[in-house]
């Protein structure tokens, strides 16, 4: 059973960076691509960036909401997706989730077999 599990969620201030991590287990990380999303109250989810098993390159979102300022990463040896925040604007806040799928490395939330429960990030002002 693939589970995953996010932390990392905090307060941060607008201009500040932060990281979230994705633990997974059940499976090895070099099996399964690798998603992170978000989702603010009254918003679709929004696909942010995917780490792929294979030869297709990571996708990053074009959003001019996102782009530039996320960046995911994997280190399969301590099966963790990684995901840094940078440059923390008001729209940022919401509940943060990473998931898992073989087959699929996108912005399609129904793309994926599974979820963590998420972690929440907010912004101070």
């Amino acid at each position: 059973q693939v589970q995953l599990v996010e932390s990392g969620g905090s307060s941060v201030r607008p201009g500040g960076s932060l990281r979230l991590t994705c633990e997974v287990s059940g499976i090895n990380l070099e099996e399964i691509n690798i998603g992170w999303f978000r989702q603010a109250p009254g918003f679709e989810r929004e696909g942010i960036a995917c780490t792929s098993l294979g030869d297709v390159p990571t996708w990053h979102s074009d959003s001019i909401f996102i782009k530039g300022r996320f960046t995911i990463s994997r280190d399969n040896t301590r099966k963790i997706v990684s995901l840094q925040m940078s440059d923390v604007v008001p729209d940022d806040p919401g509940v943060y989730y990473c998931a898992a799928s073989r087959l699929y490395c996108g912005w399609l939330h129904r793309m994926y077999d599974y979820w963590g429960q998420g972690t929440q990030v907010t912004v101070s002002t």
